[in-house]
This record gives structure tokens, sequence and C-alpha cells, in this order.
């Protein structure tokens, strides 16, 4: 515990420059990693599966994607975009995806059946900011469909509260029937991050006791399988040191992030995320070392002083010093009453830089970037499925005015090999699958000057062409 408080007592220290500053090694050394491990993507850049890709420059590394084995017909081959995340131990392992294009959605199954995963994790919606994010690979409440040879089952479908959405499924192949969870968290905002950090924490829990002791690997997934799925692998990585007593004093996040990113490109691809691991861990780090009085006083939202970590009362000390009150009441003539505060914003990350238990530290001197998955801002807003309010609680750390993002180009562009990519406004995108990324004109007429149908800010009354001739009544003489 004395290990863990001092973990935790650095993490309060650092503040929010000092943590930017992190992520911005992070992308840097991201790039001399991929040069000095030899990391190479040629399967995801064949031209047979340019188009499984939801974004073209989000490709699983050769040397850690996942290699389809079961063949269902013979159109089959053995490409998905997904990619291997080795775990705290070797029972643990993960597999960080892309959410399935119309076009990939069997392949998706292939995938779960051979590797028989017993749990997904779906961290985002299907459709958000007006765009396809995920394909649909279930269906209704106590129904079934086909996706090729595989039948799916919704078993049941409950909201354990307004964050989450489990569904039982089951799924059958060649007379066989197998059983997984499925865990969709609702509430992560479209590039942006949860207000609050209990309820990705609350989703973790529920997914590691779905988990229990199966071997099979965890598969997470969003729309790239890059930003929010590398902030769920990285927290329940961290827990996962925790609870099997691997921490160390040179224990850091920013290494648990590289870690990742040399098995998934992009992982964690915001500031803004790496930011959010950093407070949720704080939380989970009080949690652990006071988790009777986190749940009855919400520790874990209260701020607490960055001199120095506070350490757990014990009991008796605490009766003592309500007896010492008592007696010294002769001068005190208000009334003290026991009252919720609200709740306060998490404090300040912290942290020198630590390694990971058992994990190379050749990756603390290194170079520029690596960018990932934003889409165009602007884009119409769904009815249904299109964006996420945050909660009212603010988050911890004051967001940035000029955020860091790592882009990503829809894949149904054409591969072009060393360009940059930068976001661009919807209408300069012209997208043929309605797979990657669908955006409309709101003008569809543009070679007339008032479209039919618009609400006339492009109409004009042309110029007249010369001044009027005056009425006739003016140019009669009076007599």
């Amino acid at each position: 515990m004395d290990l863990l408080s001092e973990l935790l007592s650095h993490l309060e220290a650092a503040d929010h420059l000092e943590v930017e500053q992190q992520y911005s090694m992070v992308r840097s050394q991201s790039v001399a990693l991929k040069r000095e491990l030899s990391l190479s993507s040629e399967a995801g850049a064949l031209k047979e599966n340019i188009k499984k890709n939801r974004y073209k420059d989000i490709l699983p590394y050769d040397q850690s994607r996942v290699i389809l084995s079961l063949l269902t017909s013979d159109s089959d081959s053995d490409y998905i975009n997904a990619s291997f995340i080795q775990g705290a131990s070797s029972s643990s392992p993960y597999i960080a995806c892309q959410g399935p294009l119309s076009s990939t959605v069997t392949d998706f199954w292939r995938m779960i059946w051979q590797h028989e995963v017993k749990v997904i994790v779906m961290a985002c919606r299907e459709v958000e900011m007006g765009k396809k994010k995920c394909e649909r690979y279930w269906t209704e409440a106590h129904q079934s469909t086909s996706f090729g040879p595989f039948t799916v089952t919704n078993v049941e479908e409950t909201r354990p509260n307004e964050d989450v959405v489990i569904r039982e499924l089951t799924v059958s192949y060649l007379q066989m029937s197998r059983s997984l969870i499925q865990y969709q968290f609702l509430s992560w905002p479209d590039h942006d991050v949860p207000s609050e950090t209990s309820g990705v924490l609350d989703l973790l829990d529920r997914v590691r006791t779905s988990q229990g002791t199966h071997s099979s690997p965890l598969l997470v997934h969003c729309s790239a399988g890059c930003g929010r799925t590398g902030v769920i692998c990285a927290l329940d990585y961290i827990h996962d040191l925790l609870v099997t007593k691997q921490l160390t004093a040179d224990f850091s996040i920013m290494d648990v992030v590289l870690f990742l990113r040399r098995q998934r490109p992009s992982a964690v691809q915001t500031k803004e995320q790496y930011l959010f691991i950093f407070t949720a861990v704080i939380s989970m780090f009080k949690n652990f070392l006071q988790p009777s009085a986190s749940e009855l006083y919400n520790i874990s939202q209260v701020e607490l002083p960055t001199s120095e970590p506070k350490k757990p009362q014990k009991k008796n000390s605490i009766a003592a010093s309500s007896t010492n009150r008592r007696s010294k009441q002769v001068e005190m003539n208000d009334t003290y009453a026991v009252v919720n505060k609200p709740r306060q914003p998490l404090p300040p990350p912290s942290g020198p830089a630590y390694s990971v238990v058992n994990k190379p530290k050749s990756s603390r001197t290194m170079p520029a970037s690596h960018h990932y998955d934003n889409e165009p801002s602007g884009a119409p807003a769904a009815p249904i499925y299109s964006t996420v309010k945050p909660r009212a609680s603010p988050h911890s750390f004051p967001r940035s005015t000029t955020p860091i993002y790592d882009i990503a180009a829809p894949s149904s562009q054409r591969p072009n090999e060393g360009r940059d990519y930068h976001l661009v406004s919807a209408e300069h995108l012209s997208l043929s699958d309605n797979d990657y990324e669908d955006f409309s004109s709101s003008v569809s007429d543009v070679t007339s000057f008032c479209s039919p149908g618009s609400i006339g800010f492009n109409c004009r009354v042309q110029k007249p062409r010369g001044p009027r001739d005056p009425p006739a009544e003016w140019s009669r003489l009076e007599r």
C-alpha cells in the first residue's frame, strides 16, 4: 500500500502542462518505435484489402495483426483490421478492432468464432455526428439474423444505467452455438472524453466479471479501433498490473501507452484521452486504497491536496477525534450537519515518467508524430444516435484551445503514400461508399442562381440593364 500511495501522490502532483508534454513525447516516440522495431502494414495496404479499412492511414501492423484462418467461403481472405494487444499476464490478451463495415461484418464474426471471444466492448454508437461509425453486427432484442454462415440471436437486452447497454448474444455456426456478451458504452462524446471517470471504470468492472477466468481475448472496438479502444485497453491493463501486484516504483502511464502503440497504431489518439487516463487511474488507485470510504463519501471525486498524500484514518482515531470535539464544545455555539458536497473535478494527474514492468525502455529518446481518428467537423447531426451530451460536471482538466489529434482520412479515398492529411469541411468531400463517411450537399444544383428547395441565400435579383423610362404622365404638357 505504501508503494501505491506513493504512485498516487506522483500522479496527483503532475500539472496539466506536464501531462501534455508527456503526450507530445508519446507522439514523437511512436514514430521512432515504428522505425526501430521495423513495424510494417503491408497486408492492410494491399489493393484487395484497402476497402476493408475504415480509415486508410490506420492499418494494423503485420507483426501484431489478427490473421483469419477460419475460411467460410472461397472468397474469404485472412485480413481484418484488428490487432492483438498483450495483456498484463499471458492469459489476458486484447483484440483491438475497428468497427466493422457492411462488407466486413462476416469477417468480424469469423474472428469472434475463431478466437472464441466471450466479451465484446463497443465504445461508440452506430452513428455519431451524422456519420456511420459502426455497422450493426447484432439484431433487435429477441430476434435473429444471419451474417454469412453465422446466425446471431439477441437473447436479451438490458440497460443497467444511462451509460451502458448489455446484450446477451448467441452465435451459431455449423450446428454449433456459443454465447457471448456485448457491452455498448453510450456516453462517450464524439471527439471528446466522458465528463466523469466513474462510468468507464464501472463498465470495466462489469466486463471483468463477465470475462471471468476465460483465456479468450477481450474484444474492444470503437470506430477506428484506436482512440477510445486504446483508452479502455490502457485502463484495464493498469488495473491488471494493480491487482496482480506488478506495479513498481517506476510505473509510467506514458510507457503503458507506448506499449499499446507498439501493437496498435495511434492507440490513445488525442491529448484529452491521455489526460482522461490520468484522472481515471487516480480514481482507480484511490478506490483500491479506500474502497469502503470511497463508496460512502465519493472520495474518488474529491480533490485532495497535492503536497502530501492523504493517509487513510483508522477507526479508533476517528472515534478519538470525535470524543475530543465533544469535550471542547464549551465555546462552540455552531451546529454542524453532515451534507453531501457537490462533486468536485478530479485532481490534476501527475507523474514523472515511470516504466512498465518487464517492458523494454528503449522508447525514451525519440522524434515527431503519428496521426489519427478525427472526422471533419461540421457534418450534419442525425436525429438518432447522433450526439452524446456530457454530464454536468466538467472534466478535471481544462480543455485546451489547441487540441492535438491523431488524424485519419476515410479509406474510400485513394491511398497516397507520404501525404500529410488534414481535416476538411464536409462540402469538400466526395465519397461513393456509404460505409465510409456520408456527406450530402445542401445545394443540389450549383449551376443555377437559386437551387430548388433552397432557402434563398443563393437567390440573386439580376441587375437592371438600364434606367426605366419615365411614366407617360410626366411627359404630358398642361394646356
